[in-house]
């Protein structure tokens, strides 16, 4: 056997056996093509991506990174394989063979290195605190996990100073993490690299263990979803919206300020939609909001376009035409909204991208929920 056939070899034996039984549960109907909201704009193919991965063969490496985990496929498989999860076991045979794209390295390199993905310093995580705030000590009801792109991504940081004003607004007992903690890792378990997902991981654990750690209140979805699935932990993790949309129900946060009739629409992010199945609460704080005039897009809920910033996608360089993000602006101003709320820090980031792309800040801002409600709460300017 030639030297050049052996990888060769070795590789398609390890897609196999990555993939598991997904792989074989899968008959190639290709409803997840057909569904899937990349296919229109780009030539992703994840049927495509599936029987490659079947038959062990190579040439997966265009295909391989654009999924962005968004869930529509793997709720409408009629097989009901889990198809999210077989993209990230064979892009963990990828990423250990040395094959990321570019950008992608330039971001695992920078979790390795820093433990955030923004090539941030790492005791400057809390920066944008200015040490109004606490840090979170046993004792405290909870956790105020502020994601890392909320920490770096001055965009972001807006969200992480408005949440921590509502939080100080309704009484509760709080506390930020130290900057000694880890991105939760998330996107790391979506690109691949499984070895150092588990290493930031255990750093985390270490934290929470240590510091008995109960109640966590997360603002980025993709926190969310792992925290609550992927950390082994026993821990009452909330998004910020659903505590939001608490605490102005039991009456600890009440809005008043009317906003004059700006129009409002919002975008349900997957990972907290699709995948959590969040989708009232943020509407409710919308709505609980005087003079905001609240509009739906045609494709809202479970029927929600993806902003393409899951899976890695935040990290990836992506030609104007082929962006979710994109769509999703021009979605949101055909409604006759001046403002897109959501509850992603992702999304943000990827929105406020489009924006500058299509040119069109004069016609339409990106706000997450908790920003609107900080408006309309009658409370001293900082």
């Amino acid at each position: 056997m030639s030297p050049i056939a052996t990888p060769f070899l070795e590789m398609s034996q390890a897609i196999i056996e990555a993939g598991g039984e997904a792989l074989k549960k899968c008959y190639q109907c290709g409803t997840c093509t057909g569904t899937c909201p990349w296919t229109p704009i780009t030539h992703f193919n994840i049927r495509m991506l599936v029987r490659l991965s079947q038959l062990g063969l190579e040439g997966m490496d265009e295909n391989m990174w654009s999924c962005s985990t968004c869930k529509f496929c793997v709720d409408r498989c009629p097989r009901g394989v889990e198809i999210i999860d077989l993209v990230r076991a064979i892009r963990n045979v990828y990423s250990n063979g040395g094959r990321l794209p570019q950008s992608l390295r330039a971001f695992v390199g920078s979790m390795s290195a820093r433990g955030n993905p923004w090539s941030g310093d790492e005791d400057k995580r809390n920066d944008w605190a200015k040490g109004q705030y606490p840090l979170f000590t046993e004792g405290k009801e909870y956790l105020n996990w502020t994601c890392c792109t909320s920490c770096y991504d001055p965009r972001n940081i807006r969200v992480a100073k408005a949440t921590a004003r509502i939080l100080n607004a309704a009484g509760l007992s709080w506390g930020l993490p130290p900057t000694t903690v880890q991105c939760c890792s998330e996107s790391l378990n979506k690109v691949g690299d499984l070895e150092l997902f588990e290493r930031l991981k255990t750093t985390n654990l270490q934290f929470f263990d240590t510091n008995n750690v109960q109640k966590m209140i997360v603002s980025s979805p993709h926190c969310l979803d792992t925290f609550s699935k992927q950390y082994g932990r026993d821990y009452k993790v909330i998004h910020l919206s659903e505590l939001l949309s608490e605490l102005i129900k039991a009456g600890k946060l009440n809005p008043v300020k009317d906003l004059g009739g700006v129009k409002v629409t919002y975008h349900d992010p997957c990972y907290l939609g699709r995948h959590n199945h969040i989708y009232d609460a943020p509407r409710d704080v919308l709505q609980a909001i005087p003079g905001l005039e609240f509009v739906e897009m045609d494709r809202n809920r479970e029927q929600s376009m993806c902003c393409g910033g899951g899976g890695g996608g935040l990290w990836l360089e992506k030609l104007k035409g082929e962006r979710l993000s994109d769509l999703r602006i021009e979605q949101a101003m055909a409604t006759g909204a001046t403002v897109l709320a959501t509850a992603c820090p992702y999304c943000i980031a990827m929105f406020e991208d489009s924006i500058l792309t299509l040119n069109v800040a004069d016609k339409i801002q990106v706000k997450d929920v908790a920003e609107l409600l900080l408006e309309s709460l009658d409370l001293e300017v900082e």
